[in-house]
């Protein structure tokens, strides 16, 4: 099983859980984004996902393996949803286990927080009034301009 993946159907969560058994493991923990039905004052309707995901891969296993290093945990992994997401519906899962619980809260912490931060997953609401909108994507929404400090050729 790869630590990080992308999936395009429902997220398995007991399959995921399964895969993170290790005997010398004292302490499970487990996080899951859910897909709520507003944000910001708009009523959603449902999420899109997309990802640029060679990069996204290498940098969520990058991530995971920072995890272990830092946190000394067992065995971690994650699930990030892509294409069209219903409310209600897992739109990322992270799990860690380790030999003891402060480490896999710690780890699974770290790890939603730094996927959220530095992998290449962008996510789209739509609107019960036939609006949609990128979340959280100042740089895609910036003002362009032809007027440049320099000359094109």
């Amino acid at each position: 099983m790869s630590t990080f993946s992308f999936s395009s159907t429902a997220i398995d969560v007991a399959q995921l859980q399964m895969a993170l058994n290790d005997p010398a493991a004292g302490g499970y923990v487990s996080f899951e984004g859910w897909v709520r039905n507003h944000n910001e004052g708009q009523q959603v309707t449902q999420l899109e996902y997309e990802a640029f995901e060679a990069l996204a891969i290498k940098e969520g296993e990058r991530i995971i393996d920072e995890a272990k290093q830092r946190f000394g945990i067992l065995r971690a992994a994650c699930v990030h949803r892509i294409g069209s997401l219903a409310i209600g519906e897992i739109a990322v899962w992270v799990g860690v286990s380790s030999a003891h619980r402060a480490e896999a809260f710690a780890a699974c912490r770290y790890l939603i927080d730094e996927i959220k931060h530095r992998v290449p997953i962008w996510k789209k609401e739509h609107y019960v009034n036939g609006d949609s909108g990128w979340v959280n994507c100042e740089r895609c929404a910036s003002e362009t301009s032809d007027v440049h400090e320099h000359e094109h050729r």
